[in-house]
């Protein structure tokens, strides 16, 4: 019996043992011997297969090596940038915002500014650099929120005296309703890849009572397309009461309020502003738009409305609006040609269709290092004047009729 069972397993383990041959990759194809019943490897051939061997072996630790170093580089890249930007909040929180007056102009702060704000400072500095010349205040914040409460409530039992306040406000029942009713549908769409500004999300409520607020403060211009954004970027920075108040003076800056105010023959100024500094900078491009009809406004208005923080990735846009605070409209209109210039090679084998379709949707990986320098190689002097010379020029010929400014 026993015989009989260590025959029956003893050509099994010899299968087994014959097996062990079988190669688990092609490295260890190229070193295995040949099995016993067949004629072994010429020793030239076994030589040539262990050098190919070690040949595979050091380069992949090459690879690996390579790797390494890169992940290496990485790391110490990382940070490198978080002590730089760890230095540079303490050098603004200790050193520049106690001294703000004396020193927000000095080429050392301009050249640490261009490098764009640490996160843990840059909602103060944009609060300083906007300014609150509407002297707004907590308090008329909170009378304008209240207000705006008291509508909200009203659409949803309205009574005859609230229609009579409304209209008195300079905005009929429907037209606020319009507003409101945009305000909610935008909130849901703005920044939706973050989730905290949807409905449940932590932001919600702070982003609609900024915007409810504003329509209360400015009936006059209510709530526009677009201003979601704006007022989610700084909600992002700021408490919520010092979002309000940067929120109000940013959009009463004159650009800012042409583009809301939708005051064409000074949006037509701006255009044509643009264009003068297009031409001279790209002046390829700019022809290659001319031939495909394609105006500058068809991807300007959204850029500008939004501030790019629709347009391009958010820490980029933020980085944007470190400088905007700090240069003023012209540098929106400076980085829109440092974007057009960075693609320009892309863009200048596109039709009208395709152009369109890519400058209102940037590519979602850019990296910042490549747009700000991109930016840096724009000139905003035409024929020696700066753009505020040149846009004061174009809207006085505006307004003698000039030609320069119709499309």
């Amino acid at each position: 019996m026993s015989g009989q069972s260590s025959s029956s397993i003893s050509p099994k383990k010899n299968v087994k043992r014959n097996l062990d041959f079988e190669p688990l990759s092609t490295t260890a194809l190229i070193l295995e011997n040949r099995p016993a019943n067949l004629p072994a490897k010429p020793e030239e051939e076994a030589q040539k297969h262990r050098q190919e061997y070690e040949e595979m072996v050091a380069q992949a630790k090459k690879r690996e090596l390579k790797e390494a170093q890169k992940r290496k580089k990485q790391l110490e890249d990382r940070c490198k940038h978080e002590e730089s930007i760890g230095n540079a909040a303490l050098t603004w929180s200790q050193e520049i915002l106690p001294n703000w007056q004396s020193m927000c102009s000095s080429k050392r702060v301009r050249d640490l500014w261009w490098q764009g704000l640490p996160p843990s400072v840059r909602g103060k500095v944009w609060s300083l650099a906007i300014g609150n010349e509407l002297n707004i205040t907590d308090e008329l914040y909170n009378i304008c929120l209240a207000r705006a409460k008291e509508k909200w409530n009203a659409f949803v039992a309205p009574t005859a005296a609230t229609e009579t306040e409304t209209e008195d406000a300079g905005l009929s029942h429907a037209d606020r309703e319009a507003s409101l009713e945009l305000i909610k549908l935008d909130i849901s769409r703005t920044f939706p890849s973050l989730c905290i500004f949807q409905q449940g999300g932590p932001y919600h409520d702070v982003l609609h009572s900024i915007l409810g607020a504003y329509t209360c403060y400015r009936p006059d211009v209510g709530y526009v397309q677009g201003m979601s954004f704006i007022a989610a970027v700084l909600i992002l920075n700021m408490n919520t009461a010092d979002a309000f108040i940067a929120f109000a003076n940013l959009l009463n800056k004159p650009c800012q309020m042409a583009f809301y105010r939708v005051d064409h023959s000074l949006m037509l100024t701006y255009f044509a502003t643009f264009e003068v500094f297009f031409e001279e900078n790209l002046p390829k491009l700019f022809a290659h738009f001319k031939n495909n009809s394609l105006s500058s406004d068809i991807y300007l208005i959204d850029w500008i409305f939004t501030l790019y923080s629709k347009s391009l990735p958010l820490d980029i846009a933020c980085r944007v609006w470190d400088v905007f605070c700090r240069d003023g409209e012209e540098f929106l209109f400076r980085t829109a040609l440092g974007i057009l210039r960075l693609y320009e090679d892309i863009l200048t084998h596109m039709d009208f269709i395709h152009i369109a379709q890519f400058l209102t949707r940037l590519p979602d990986y850019i990296s910042a290092e490549e747009i700000f320098s991109s930016i840096t190689t724009i000139n905003m002097n035409s024929k020696n004047k700066k753009w505020a010379q040149v846009l004061q020029a174009l809207q006085k010929g505006q307004d003698r009729g000039s030609p320069l400014l119709k499309h």
